[in-house]
């Protein structure tokens, strides 16, 4: 290759690396598969290796992919985080074996373990407690998650035995196939985009801001190395033995390996047993077992020499398709899933793969009958990547997408900006209906405990229809229900009486206004104070609340013009639910009234926190800069953007100490003395 056109290239990968790299990690919704991110990881390595003058300390190949971001802590690792050297080839692994032998002048085993498709984590241990928990972070500093931790069931929050008086300790945060999911079909009925694979939900979990939903997630962990300069070792081996008897989640699936014949054997039995495991892996880790020769073979920036993961390709399945079902969303989108005959893949039995929309079925060319490979790489929700057409029937019709909705029979619609055709009987549609009952029930919104059975029940008996319903139920309707005892009615008819406290932004949010989701509705709510003002706005007033683009906008005008929408309302707000912001119970004062405030970066207390402090304190969040805005709350490494912007406008920046000394003395101490507790944990 021409040096020019291998520059141009090198720029090109490095770009597309770091976009997927930022979607892998931070946004946990990959667009391609660890293989071709993999695939196009090796080609810039082995171009910068070709033309070593545009090598680049900010290359990919020479640093960790970073899941650092706003709302947590950062906190520095005590020892480097580094990733692991991969490959998908035997050959690679046999070359990581000779460059070992001729690199060590001594004898030495290798210990190999299955490699854990989840989210990396360092725990630290201080007189046996749990004291401090970091994602990997950039390798360097890592976001602290230690209260979401703590709410992981299988890590011990106090050790056993002769453990000593403090370690580090990393692994892997799992989220198993069953509750992967479950978390998916509840996302699939609030019609939230669901999990692309079981790692990405992981990674989303254990990064919330309530540590009560991390707990609620099922998530799991399992622990894979003490860093050598944390503890003193003879072995790998001897080191994860040790952490087991303390009490900590060790793999027992590891084995001690003498040749490059074991490691193949080990290789091969898990690339089929891992089908029948309850979680994700996506290969192999060998690493050097003696702590000596890791010492001696040491590190590169971003990978040691002592250690490399095989990983599996991707696992495909052939299949026919049964049948098509068109399912109706909460919002009346309709969406093709293919019936299949059940296949094993990745560990679980796929039966049904989603067709996305009626697009996606024309460019597959999908027809009645066609068996078709489905794919799950890297453990990917099941997808149908490509038609065996030598397999398809003589005679063979093309799917009649539905011009009518499958369920209540009207037309369907599709606008001229969507991808899905709608079913716009909203208010009559039996589906659409019992979606909007359990998005107002879910836990996000008025947390009343009515699942996907109750609905249904109360729906088929006529006795629920809409939200406003559910506040009319006697204890003698409830009690009718099947399966029902008074302890059951109670506890449904108390979570009734609860939902009435849940402030006017989860009333909102429970709505289910089309395109108002949980930020949305809190944005809205603060900036209008009461559903009375929210009415009455003109599609211009909503254009003014930050984030509300002209399709939000127009879709809560629409709302809030339909009468049956309006009478919703009034039997709502008639059943004492809250329907305004009114003055909050725990307001500190009025130090920041009328002032509307940005914040960006990271600060001693998490960013919810310090939001919540300035609506304490009579303040406004607001999430761009505007001319509007009283000043940016800048912290720890905040937004370019969001500072050339306040520039251009003129906006103030201040920072946390100048921000405080706005507060009251009570309250300015109060702050500073929660980061001086939270600080004096480590």
């Amino acid at each position: 290759m021409e040096k020019a056109a291998a520059h141009s290239r090198i720029l090109e990968l490095r770009t597309i690396l770091e976009e997927n790299s930022r979607l892998y990690y931070v946004d946990n919704a990959p667009r391609m598969s660890d293989y071709e991110y993999d695939q196009l990881m090796h080609e810039l390595e082995a171009l910068e290796a070709d033309f070593p003058e545009f090598a680049s300390d900010d290359s990919p190949t020479r640093k960790v992919g970073s899941d650092l971001e706003g709302g947590f802590v950062q906190r520095a690792h005590r020892y480097p985080m580094l990733s692991l050297a991969n490959t998908y080839s035997i050959e690679e692994v046999e070359e990581f074996s000779a460059r070992a032998d001729k690199a060590l002048d001594t004898s030495f085993s290798y210990c190999c373990e299955l490699k854990f498709d989840g989210t990396a984590i360092c725990l630290t241990y201080r007189k046996g407690k749990l004291v401090q928990a970091l994602t990997r972070g950039d390798g360097v500093v890592g976001d602290d998650v230690t209260r979401n931790a703590l709410r992981i069931s299988n890590i011990p929050r106090q050790l056993k035995g002769d453990y000593p008086e403090e370690f580090e300790i990393r692994g892997e945060v799992l989220m198993p196939y069953e509750a992967f999911d479950h978390l998916n079909e509840l996302r699939t009925l609030d019609d939230e985009q669901p999990f692309a694979n079981p790692r990405n939900a992981a990674s989303g979990s254990l990064k919330l801001q309530n540590p009560d939903e991390v707990a609620g997630r099922g998530l799991w962990c399992t622990l894979y190395h003490i860093p050598a300069q944390s503890l003193d070792f003879e072995s790998h081996d001897q080191a994860l033995r040790a952490a087991a008897s303390w009490g900590l989640p060790v793999s027992e699936h590891r084995r001690l390996c003498h040749d490059i014949k074991e490691i193949k054997e080990y290789i091969d039995y898990w690339d089929v047993k891992r089908k029948e495991l309850p979680f994700a892996t996506d290969g192999v880790v060998i690493k050097i077992n003696e702590m000596a020769c890791q010492r001696a073979l040491g590190y590169t920036s971003k990978s040691p020499r002592w250690a490399v993961a095989y990983k599996f390709k991707a696992e495909q399945a052939l299949t026919p398709i049964l049948s098509i079902d068109y399912q109706v969303g909460r919002t009346g989108a309709i969406t093709p899933v293919a019936n299949l005959e059940p296949v094993l893949l990745s560990g679980t039995i796929v039966k049904r793969a989603t067709l996305v929309n009626e697009d996606q079925m024309r460019q597959l060319d999908i027809h009645e009958g066609d068996s078709v490979y489905v794919e799950k790489g890297g453990e990917i929700i099941p997808k149908i990547t490509a038609v065996e057409p030598s397999l398809r029937k003589a005679g063979a019709r093309l799917p009649d997408f539905p011009s009518v909705c499958p369920d209540c029979g009207t037309p369907l619609v599709r606008e001229e900006d969507e991808a899905k055709w709608f079913c716009p009987n909203s208010d009559g549609c039996p589906m659409q209906i019992k979606g909007e009952l359990l998005h107002f029930c879910s836990r996000k919104a008025m947390d009343i405990l009515a699942g996907e059975a109750t609905v249904d029940q109360l729906f088929t008996l006529g006795l629920a229809r809409t939200p406003a319903d559910l506040y009319d139920l006697s204890l003698h309707q409830l009690m009718a229900l099947e399966g029902w005892r008074e302890k059951s009615a109670m506890r449904f008819r108390d979570s009734l009486e609860k939902s009435r406290e849940v402030p006017f932004e989860r009333v909102l949010f429970a709505l289910g206004i089309r395109y108002v989701g949980e930020t949305t509705a809190k944005t809205v709510a603060r900036f209008f104070g009461d559903i009375d003002s929210l009415k009455a706005a003109s599609e211009e007033q909503l254009k003014e609340v930050p984030d509300v683009g002209d399709v939000c906008a127009a879709s809560i005008y629409s709302y809030f013009r339909d009468e049956a929408h309006l009478e919703q309302i009034r039997r709502l707000r008639s059943h004492g639910l809250r329907f305004g912001v009114g003055e909050a119970a725990d307001k500190l004062s009025d130090a920041l009234a009328g002032k509307s405030i940005v914040i960006s970066g990271t600060f001693s207390i998490s960013r919810d926190d310090m939001k919540a402090l300035i609506e304490k304190h009579g303040g406004k969040n607001s999430g761009s800069i505007s001319s509007k805005t009283s000043f940016l709350l800048a912290g720890e490494k905040p937004g370019p953007e969001k500072l050339r912007k306040c520039e251009q406008l003129g906006v103030p920046v201040m920072g946390e100490e100048a921000f405080l000394a706005l507060l009251p003395e009570s309250a300015g101490l109060s702050a500073q003395n929660d980061k001086v507790e939270q600080l004096s944990l480590f």
